[in-house]
């Protein structure tokens, strides 16, 4: 758990930015064969775009530069309607998913996320994300859904009311290693994160990169990735989300107990007044679905 972007974090235990973790849960749902997935009611008309800015070279002087590009992310907050719950959802999906089999939509990977560590202030019962490798990719799935998964949309709509469809823009900044089972469940923290006047996410690009090997190097498993906002807000009181992923809670115990005994230490050699960020959300997040690619 590493609160590492700010300056006196030693002490505090659901660290900002975490090295998420967590088998959990049930595993049925997931979908292995052709992938593809979008969820909910009818709201699903946003194709996701790459803010500007949202590409950087991971090279170094002398080094042969590879380009970072965000991916697209979409995003559905979601309350169970009076009565249902996680088995109506699950039922919900079994019929997405053999639609989007139909429909042979094989780029669309999802995942639904269940608060674990949350406050009130986290007004959903659950989280649905849906990604792809490219935004035309993500919008062909939504022209195909609004075509034709009317009947798909009314299922789901019966099970829970959806007020929240939003699109960010993703950057992967440290990949996890592969899991052996890429169904099985595993956390997701979350972090709003802002950048200290005067700078911008350039000049904390490196550091985050930095920061992801040296948690590696301390042997943490951790993935991170940072959400730039897209669509669907307008009124976001943070430049962007700090995400990490891991494969159970004792990973993520593991990470915050070297936090705490040096990683704070490094922690703010790289961030200390360049960014400031909230304290982590924890969540179970369960595969659904997952792009050829990924499997």
């Amino acid at each position: 758990m590493d609160q590492h972007h700010r300056p006196c974090i030693k002490q505090r235990i659901l660290p900002c930015l975490r090295a998420a973790h967590g088998r959990a849960q049930n595993k049925n749902n997931y979908n292995k064969g052709k992938k593809m997935k979008k969820l909910l009611s009818a709201l699903v008309a946003s194709t996701l775009i790459v803010p500007f800015g949202a590409a950087f070279s991971d090279g170094h002087e002398g080094d042969t530069e590879e380009a970072n590009v965000a991916t697209p992310m979409e995003m559905y907050a979601c309350t169970y309607n009076e009565g249902k719950g996680p088995a109506d959802l699950d039922a919900a999906t079994r019929k997405f998913n053999k639609w989007a089999d139909d429909q042979d939509i094989d780029d669309y990977s999802a995942w639904t996320l269940v608060p674990f560590y949350s406050s009130p202030e986290q007004q959903f019962d659950v989280l649905w994300f849906g990604a792809a490798a490219k935004a035309k990719a993500l919008g062909r799935v939504q022209d195909v859904w609004l075509a034709t998964g009317s009947k798909q949309a009314e299922v789901f709509a019966e099970v829970m009311i959806c007020d929240v469809h939003a699109a960010f823009a993703v950057l992967m900044m440290k990949k996890p290693p592969e899991r052996e089972d890429e169904s099985a469940n595993f956390v997701a923290t979350f972090s709003d994160c802002s950048v200290t006047e005067g700078m911008t996410f350039d000049d904390l690009y490196m550091p985050i990169k930095e920061w992801g090997d040296y948690k590696s190097e301390n042997g943490s498993t951790a993935g991170h990735w940072v959400f730039f906002p897209s669509f669907g807000g307008g009124k976001e009181d943070y430049d962007f989300k700090w995400v990490s992923t891991a494969d159970s809670f004792e990973s993520l115990g593991a990470d915050w107990d070297q936090f705490n005994e040096s990683g704070w230490e490094k922690a703010n050699e790289l961030f200390s007044g360049k960014l400031s960020c909230d304290s982590s959300r924890a969540y179970v997040a369960t595969p659904r679905r997952l792009a050829a690619d990924d499997e």
